[in-house]
């Protein structure tokens, strides 16, 4: 006889019985999962030594990742229903959902989505078991060719020879795949297919087009209403649309991933930098500029010849190699490499607003948020082994500053360690490694562990920004590299007169200035906080009769440095102020025959509406009230 237990106290004797059996048996009717030693089990494992199980649901991270992972399976066995000649490539699960990329055998659209959707719950009520199987790679080979899958038989082809593959199959429906899966069909109940798209098969632009069709699942009806109440919303926030309608940017097909900023994107973003500048050189910041192009030579020494060179743009110079910068730390090694230094200039804060090209397929770009040229707010910390954690510590500080001080974001942090393909001496890794994770510890900062994640020249800590509605963006990082001194042979002068050698901290907060941008409009829908918002004050004139009057004041207003427009057109009062909310203008000063015979303004707030009317004096010292970090 063995014994089987849960960790809550449930218990069952028998000498075997499948994890399918005790969930029956214990009435966990919310189980989707179950987790033995670590392991994801399948319900179908029989057991017959004594065991602990622990159920997994889907309030649990894990439990939903199954249920997606399973939702994915269902809306291929219904697409398999509804077109029997489509093939099947891959079905994982993602963060907030799942896809499936398909080869259809002519092109669907949106408009059938509800009918795949449809068919999914038919077969969801059907409660059909997910059953596991095991299978030699020849054999696996055999079973999806005789049922026309090319696109999976040439993924097992890829595997190595004598691996089992497993295979789970649900009524007709069958896939590669290593599990585990949910209970039955029934227990998918709530999903929504949400959209389609073009996926190159692997991700290759050489391969064929499939069909990738997006969904979402949850646990719970009001977990999905709430998620698609979201997607709602981010769609009303959509940077793209929002950045076209405020006249902050386009993008032209003559040059395809690269923004061009219209003037007021470049408000915005000429106030972003000069925050920068502002808070950077108050922590004792020196800026630099390096040039775009560099020769291949130094790419190679640094590293991103061998690591980097598919994302990188390269071009010839007097017959000679050279390659478009994707990031600025190789320049300012050169930069520092200029000068002999001292241990008394230790550390040294070397800050550069670096424009740099990376190479992003065309189905990555995504207006802002993904692009092929980026202003990079860098900066490259050059000190002594016994400086870095006090450096970390000052980074950590500043970040905190701007993205919850000044933004209003709340943020996560990992800790990412060594890639596969890293370079260098593993010993001086886990030195960098012990070094982050010892900063974070001694601050009381919590964070994730990201194995595996680290730049290929060393260990970070990553930035994860919450905007309002709960969506995450990674922003700023702070990476700790042992390997570039080494490779560009960097030394200072010691208090002992011999040559040390720096450790390098490259460290960026905002990250690219274009992304935070395209976070910022969504995050505040378009409406910018008074002191960044690319039109702070508009003038509306009930008629063209005051236009001296309203002159007067914009020449006045732009001497105290604020941002105005004026609204001339020939169009009724009304109308111009729905116009200025829509721009998502802070304020509206609204001149008529009363305000010019009392040398004042009548005043709107964009959230509050008409606040009174004011003289010039006490207008400044109202809009000096609004929070302003480059004055603060």
């Amino acid at each position: 006889m063995a014994f089987f237990t849960t960790p809550e106290g449930k218990r069952y004797e028998a000498d075997s019985v499948s994890v399918r059996q005790l969930f029956e048996i214990w009435r966990l009717k919310k189980a989707l999962g179950a987790k033995i030693n670590g392991s994801f089990v399948s319900f179908d494992k029989i057991l017959t030594e004594d065991t602990e199980i622990i159920p997994i649901s889907a309030d649990m991270e894990e439990g939903l990742d199954i249920l997606r992972h399973s939702t994915a399976h269902l809306l291929a066995h219904a697409v398999l229903r509804l077109y029997p000649e489509a093939k099947f490539g891959i079905g994982p699960s993602i963060k907030d959902g799942f896809y499936y990329d398909i080869r259809f055998p002519k092109p669907i659209s949106d408009e059938d989505l509800p009918k795949i959707e449809a068919e999914m719950r038919r077969i969801a009520q059907e409660k059909i078991p997910f059953i596991r199987e095991e299978l030699p790679k020849v054999e696996a080979i055999k079973f999806f060719t005789e049922r026309g899958e090319d696109l999976k038989v040439e993924m097992i082809q890829n595997i190595d020879e004598g691996e089992v593959l497993s295979i789970y199959k649900a009524g007709d429906f069958a896939d590669l795949c290593r599990g585990p899966h949910v209970p039955h069909t029934g227990s998918c109940k709530f999903f929504k297919l949400l959209s389609l798209a073009g996926a190159y098969w692997h991700g290759d632009e050489k391969n064929e087009m499939l069909t990738r069709i997006y969904g979402t699942a949850f646990g719970s009806e009001d977990e999905l209403k709430e998620h698609l109440r979201r997607l709602e919303e981010a769609k009303a926030r959509d940077h793209r649309k929002l950045g076209r309608e405020l006249g902050m940017f386009t993008f032209l097909k003559e040059s395809p991933g690269f923004p061009f900023f219209l003037p007021n994107g470049m408000a915005v973003m000429n106030k972003l930098i000069e925050f920068w500048r502002v808070e950077h050189a108050k922590r004792d910041y020196v800026e630099i500029k390096t040039p775009m192009i560099l020769d291949r030579a130094l790419w190679l020494r640094s590293g991103h010849w061998d690591h980097y060179k598919d994302n990188m743009y390269f071009t010839t110079i007097d017959d000679a190699p050279f390659a478009i910068k994707p990031m600025n730390c190789p320049g300012g090694i050169l930069v520092y490499k200029n000068d002999i230094h001292s241990y008394r200039e230790l550390p040294m804060r070397v800050a550069e607003l670096g424009f740099v090209h990376r190479h992003e397929r065309t189905g990555a770009l995504h207006g802002l948020l993904r692009v092929r040229a980026f202003t990079q707010d860098d900066a490259h910390i050059y000190c002594t082994p016994e400086q870095i954690k006090d450096e970390i510590k000052a980074i950590m500080s500043l970040s905190n500053y701007i993205y919850k001080d000044v933004f209003g974001f709340n943020y996560y942090i990992e800790l990412s360690t060594r890639p596969e393909d890293s370079m260098g001496d593993p010993a001086l890794w886990d030195l960098a490694e012990e070094k982050l994770k010892e900063a974070l510890e001694e601050t009381g900062t919590p964070f994730k562990l990201n194995p595996g994640d680290g730049a290929f020249y060393g260990p970070k800590i990553d930035f994860h920004l919450e905007d309002c509605i709960g969506r995450t963006w990674q922003c700023g990082t702070i990476q700790l590299d042992f390997q570039m001194p080494e490779k560009f042979e960097m030394t200072y002068i010691g208090a002992d007169g011999a040559e040390h050698r720096p450790v390098m901290i490259h460290r960026a907060v905002l990250g690219s200035l274009e992304r935070f941008m395209g976070i910022l409009i969504e995050n505040y829908a378009g409406a910018f906080p008074f002191w960044i918002a690319p039109v702070q004050l508009r003038l509306l004139q009930v008629s063209s009769n005051f236009a001296d009057y309203t002159m007067k004041l914009k020449k006045e207003l732009q001497a105290k440095g604020l941002r105005i427009e004026v609204d001339e057109r020939d169009e009724k009062l009304g109308k111009k102020i729905r116009d200025a909310q829509l721009q998502k203008v802070p304020y509206m000063l609204i001149i008529g025959q009363k305000e010019v015979d009392s040398g004042t303004v009548s005043v709107r707030d964009r959230s509050k509406g008409d606040i009174g009317s004011m003289d010039m004096e006490t207008l400044l010292t109202h809009l000096g009230g609004e929070f302003n970090p480059i004055k603060n």
